[in-house]
């Protein structure tokens, strides 16, 4: 939905549509949007439901509303906004991108990795989705696996800072300290604020290519 120039006229107007035809799903959808940019979340929730009720392809609908419970701070909905979301649209990369976030945080680590690896599969240019990915095989102690993923995160998105920070942390967990020192200062440079502690570590291994 394109947003509008005036919210409030533009409800206004998606009411008196609902009024006329209440079971159109489009309104209902356009309704909650706007709702929810403008951080009415709790008013936008009933109208993706009553999307969704009224449409059976109405996957955006379900996205929309795990992003609020993400807001809300409920993992679980988040999960079941998603799974509702590709269930309805199989390829939809974003979907399982979100997924793999929620299982991250929730640490259902294999989950995490499972539905990450599909939205990669999908959609190869989702930045976060390969930096959740290295989180992920972080959690699960596959070092290796953590270090192959930031690489590829940072050759398709060189300049994505957080992608250095976590790459850092990953030769760091290996004991390449000196890879560690190349990303946490290109981090830096690139504007991100590492964690006070992770550069005390290393700072002992600022040598002149001493690990």
């Amino acid at each position: 939905m394109k947003e509008p120039q005036d919210s409030d006229k533009f409800i206004a107007e998606q009411k008196q549509i609902l009024a006329e035809n209440p079971e159109c799903a489009n309104s209902q959808y356009n309704l909650g949007v706007s709702l929810m940019q403008q951080g009415k979340l709790d008013e936008a929730i009933p109208y993706f439901e009553e999307a969704i009720d009224n449409s059976g392809r109405m996957f955006e609908a379900w996205v929309n509303l795990g992003y609020i419970y993400f807001k809300k701070e409920d993992l679980k909905r988040v999960v079941y906004a998603n799974q509702k979301a590709v269930e309805i649209e199989p390829r939809y990369a974003r979907g399982y991108a979100n997924l793999g976030f929620a299982y991250l945080q929730m640490a259902e680590t294999d989950e995490a990795v499972q539905a990450l690896e599909k939205a990669i599969e999908l959609n190869p240019e989702i930045v976060q989705a390969w930096n959740n990915l290295a989180n992920a095989y972080l959690q699960k102690d596959d070092v290796e696996k953590a270090i192959e993923t930031g690489k590829r995160l940072l050759k398709l998105a060189p300049k994505f800072e957080l992608g250095h920070n976590n790459l850092a942390f990953a030769y760091y967990s290996k004991g390449d300290y000196q890879k560690a020192l190349e990303h946490v200062d290109r981090a830096v440079e690139l504007g991100f604020e590492v964690h006070p502690d992770f550069l005390k570590k290393l700072e002992p291994h600022r040598t002149d290519g001493e690990q």
